[in-house]
């Protein structure tokens, strides 16, 4: 099992120090959307080159998506393993029949990656097969006794709900895990077992066409007085906008944060995480990093970071 490049144990730095630039490391998420599978395999030859450190692969939405497949995701990973990257295999979050099951235990039985367990149910699949694992942001872990264990069932890291901030972090502080945020992207707020994309057109789940390869973002869902509300990802809402925490870098890395997670968008993914490394690295204030994003991609300041509403205002209130 390849586990070289995993964290240790999470401690607190002072920002500016070189242990603190060398240990906060960037992540790409896995793929949210059902792009063709030439779209997919084309933006993970670019991703090869990307300033990224880890990046997750593998279908974590829906388990009727097919047109990239195991063997697919498995020869891409070894591609970016190549290329230099860490690589995870993500598991499904919400799975629903006997197929999808085949799906984890064939991505848990990988042989060669550790994987992202999005479910308890993946969680005991990894742990009963001594696979190390990351706990991903789906699976219900919000106190110290949860983490404590999953740290015992094999889990590296913990990737933080998205609904919990700093002052969480700061309250569960010594953590049994480094801890993974999520960064920037439209917030996943919720799983249903039904499809709504497929209900937006009319379709039975059973019988959708795969119409949420027509949307490479989300269907995007609006009020009735057209202000954007959601996006629907097939079982998945998310939210209508990116959230970013590009302005709050110093401080994640103050509270021990190992990696900052960026998902994959259909278009800018390369700038995105270009200004998170600049961030990172200091080649840019987090200020400036964060009002780049906002301009190219509408992005919101973070919200429950700081313990107020998910979306948050677009901009925080400056001194």
């Amino acid at each position: 099992m390849n586990v070289s490049g995993m964290d240790g144990a999470a401690t607190s730095v002072s920002r500016g120090s070189d242990a603190q630039q060398a240990r906060l490391r960037l992540a790409l998420g896995p793929l949210a959307y059902y792009w063709p599978r030439a779209q997919v395999h084309a933006f993970y030859e670019a991703v090869a080159g990307f300033a990224v450190d880890v990046v997750y692969l593998g279908e974590v939405v829906c388990g009727k998506r097919h047109e990239v497949g195991f063997a697919d995701w498995m020869a891409i990973a070894r591609a970016l393993e190549a290329a230099g990257k860490e690589v995870v295999l993500s598991g499904l979050a919400l799975p629903e029949s006997e197929t999808d099951l085949r799906i984890l235990r064939r991505v848990v039985g990988n042989g060669a990656f550790v994987v992202e367990a999005n479910d308890m149910g993946m969680v005991r699949l990894a742990a009963e097969a001594h696979v190390p694992f990351v706990a991903g942001p789906h699976v219900n872990a919000y106190n110290l006794a949860t983490l404590g264990l999953l740290r015992d069932a094999g889990a590296l890291r913990w990737v933080m709900p998205i609904d919990l901030g700093a002052d969480a972090l700061r309250a569960m502080a010594p953590l049994p895990l480094p801890v993974e945020v999520f960064a920037f992207g439209r917030l996943p707020l919720a799983w249903s077992a039904r499809c709504f994309t497929a209900r937006a057109r009319d379709r039975a789940k059973d019988d959708c066409g795969f119409t949420c390869r027509d949307d490479p973002d989300g269907l995007a869902l609006a009020t009735l007085d057209r202000e954007s509300l959601f996006v629907l990802n097939g079982i998945q809402t998310q939210s209508a906008r990116p959230s970013s925490l590009a302005s709050v870098i110093d401080e994640a890395a103050a509270l021990g944060v190992s990696v900052l997670r960026v998902m994959p968008q259909s278009q800018h993914t390369a700038e995105i995480v270009r200004s998170f490394r600049d961030g990172i690295d200091g080649r840019v204030t987090p200020e400036e990093a964060a009002r780049t994003l906002e301009a190219l991609t509408g992005a919101t300041r973070p919200g429950y970071w700081r313990g107020a509403a998910g979306m948050g205002p677009r901009t925080e209130a400056r001194a």
